[in-house]
């Protein structure tokens, strides 16, 4: 049977299931990514496991989210990352040596591997015929230990790419014109997989860019093919020796079949807030912006920046445009140095930033109220940038640029001056020290995890009760995102590691009482929230069910879930439920009671849920998608209460 390469990783991972689609899969995982705003709490469920030593062929500790030094805290935090990587056996990348998915594809990515992340952009490394997935943190936790990921069998889109980029036109512009195609919701319950002879003009860093953001999308993973562009990739990093061949059979089929014409592409731009409202960027042309932005792990290559140098070389931003310029790596900082690039940016009136995530998850570099921010992040949810009202667009490297000259959303095409060409540095500088060894398996034993005054354990939680009566706290729209259930940047993540701390800005934004009425009801029986479609979008982060948990939700009914939160919650206990009649959403309002009788039962022995509103007497059916593994999670209370239990078992 010819196989596509998506499949071939598939097979060659599977512990358990059938290559079935729907169906629960086991997958083995080789290589794990955590970064810390996600691994502090992956490194307490590790000691809360007991792990000795990890079981993965490589598993690595970023530090790029939470680089800002505004006190202890996020110091105290480097130092326990640092120390449960010296414990845990895993490599470690410390404050600026850069963004976790560009070095991680330098560093370790290996073709054929499986690459599971605490982040949901871990798929960018699909770039390297890779299996990458972002997950949340238990579930790579349990990786680390040994454990299989289990995810549903996803359907294969086959996008065949055919042509070649027009001058001004970047790879930033394939993904967001996958985008607008298909929006934030497109790619749910897909792997997309990329082929075709366009592929022989795209770079392997140009694949990067458009596996980062079909996180954005709601796809499972993103697949490229490893072929010679890949072999050239490892080449430049001294690393030729981890290339293998991996390419789809001749005859390889998909479920899903799209085609884009690469020839035919404009520079596009996302208008805020979601990176799926996509339009041409000359319908925006004379839009004022206050900042442009480069870098992130969306556009994270030496390409990215050294093309914006090049167009900006010589000449002088407009005035009052912020250019901000996030380096996503040490090692390509250097190599920009080396290359002048940084001087002519710097001598355009660009603002240089550390190298690692900053902006982009509202580490610094907010934008002011009421002002524009063009960015090449990946993602422009409300608020995300730091600035509560904000107006984020996105865009390529080629549009940022042009518009931080003009002082305005700018087509790059229409520039007076021809598309500069940029090839790779002739001698590239490796930076091998960006990844700090594992220690020996009996030197690491020797290691004492570093705790300082912010870091909590996570508390016990409660199995599920047979009989449920809670009230509806909170009523969301569609498309809600884990930076609106909790939000990142520099005031709320440097609690990551203290779930008491962290859970008091759960939902602020949204509704400003919930926390207070959520701890009232979590002295009773805990409450529940009714939510739209593609409920939890985006970011990984399983502060955003592990916090609402922790404030006694112990209920979501929705239309739909975006896939990485949808676990989130089972993992931590939290049954969510799919309204089997969509309809039944406007049924359903806020201070609402909700009663579930026999629930241990229903959630064992069957696919639907049936639930009453005591107040009308009406029933309401919903659907929970668990697989039998995870229905013993949910009544557990949660997947470290199951993994306690079956010790106990096993030591009985």
């Amino acid at each position: 049977m010819a196989l596509n390469v998506t499949q071939k990783l598939i097979k060659d991972h599977l512990v358990s299931g059938k290559m079935e689609t729907g169906a629960e899969i086991g997958l083995q995982i080789d290589q794990t990514l955590t970064q810390d705003a996600t691994g502090t709490m992956v490194m307490l469920e590790l000691e809360a496991m007991g792990l000795d030593y990890a079981k993965t062929e490589a598993s690595a500790q970023y530090v790029d989210h939470n680089l800002i030094q505004e006190d202890n805290k996020n110091p105290d935090d480097h130092l326990f990352l640092e120390s449960a990587a010296q414990r845990f056996g895993l490599y470690y990348s410390r404050p600026g040596n850069g963004v976790s998915h560009p070095v991680h594809m330098q560093r370790l990515a290996i073709p054929g591997k499986t690459l599971l992340g605490s982040d949901s952009h871990t798929c960018a490394n699909g770039c390297m015929g890779m299996l990458a997935m972002g997950a949340g943190g238990i579930d790579v936790a349990m990786a680390i230990t040994g454990e299989p990921i289990y995810i549903k069998m996803p359907q294969v889109m086959g996008v065949k790419l055919t042509g070649e980029l027009p001058d001004w036109v970047s790879a930033k512009d394939v993904i967001l014109e996958v985008l607008r195609r298909h929006d934030v919701k497109g790619g749910v319950g897909k792997i997309i997989e990329y082929y075709g002879p366009g592929l022989d003009n795209l770079s392997a860093m140009d694949r990067h860019v458009i596996a980062n953001m079909g996180a954005e999308l709601g796809a499972t993973a993103t697949v490229f093919p490893s072929d010679n562009e890949v072999k050239r990739f490892l080449s430049m990093q001294d690393r030729e020796d981890d290339w293998v061949e991996l390419t789809a059979d001749r005859d390889a089929t998909y479920d899903i079949h799209e085609e884009i014409n690469l020839s035919e592409l404009e520079p596009l731009v996302a208008k805020p807030s979601s990176p799926g409202n996509v339009v041409p960027a000359r319908e925006l042309a004379g839009t004022p912006i206050y900042q442009s932005y480069i870098g992130s792990s969306a556009n994270p290559g030496y390409r990215d920046f050294a093309i914006a140098a090049e167009i900006v070389k010589d000449r002088n931003i407009a005035g009052g445009v912020s250019f901000d310029i996030n380096p996503t790596s040490r090692q390509m900082l250097t190599n920009l140095v080396k290359e002048m690039h940084i001087a002519s940016l710097l001598q355009s009136g660009a603002r240089l930033h550390q190298a690692g995530c900053n902006g982009c998850i509202g580490m610094g570099q907010a934008p002011a109220s009421g002002r524009n921010s063009l960015r090449t992040t990946p993602r422009n949810f409300p608020g995300r940038s730091g600035t509560k009202e904000d107006s984020v667009f996105l865009s390529s490297p080629e549009t940022a640029a042009a518009s931080a000259l003009t002082g305005e959303i700018t087509d790059p095409r229409t520039l007076d001056f021809p598309y500069p060409k940029v090839t790779d540095p002739s001698e590239p500088n490796v930076d091998k020290r960006l990844l700090e060894e594992p220690l020996p398996y009996e030197e690491a034993q020797t290691k004492e995890l570093v705790k300082g005054p912010n870091i909590a354990s996570i508390p016990a939680m409660d199995s599920l009760p047979d009989k449920l009566n809670v009230p509806v706290l909170l009523k969301v729209g569609d498309n809600v995102s884990t930076d609106e259930i909790l939000a990142g940047g520099a005031r709320v993540l440097p609690y990551r590691s203290n779930l008491p701390e962290i859970s008091k800005f759960t939902y602020e934004d949204v509704d400003p009482t919930y926390v207070d009425r959520a701890n009232v009801s979590k002295e009773k029986s805990g409450h529940a929230i009714v939510g739209g479609f593609n409920y939890g979008q985006g970011s990984s982060r399983e502060h955003a069910a592990l916090a609402p948990r922790y404030l006694g939700l112990r209920a979501v009914l929705v239309k739909d879930f975006a896939r990485i939160h949808w676990q989130n919650l089972v993992n931590f206990g939290v049954l969510p439920l799919k309204l089997v009649n969509e309809e039944d959403y406007d049924k359903l309002n806020k201070e609402d009671q909700l009663q579930f009788e026999d629930l241990r039962n229903q959630v064992e022995n069957h696919d639907t849920i049936k639930l009453t509103l005591p107040n009308s007497g009406e029933e309401i059916t919903a659907e929970h998608n668990l697989s039998d593994r995870q229905r013993e999670i949910i009544v557990s209370g949660g997947l470290i209460n199951w993994i306690k239990e079956r010790q106990e078992k096993e030591k009985a």
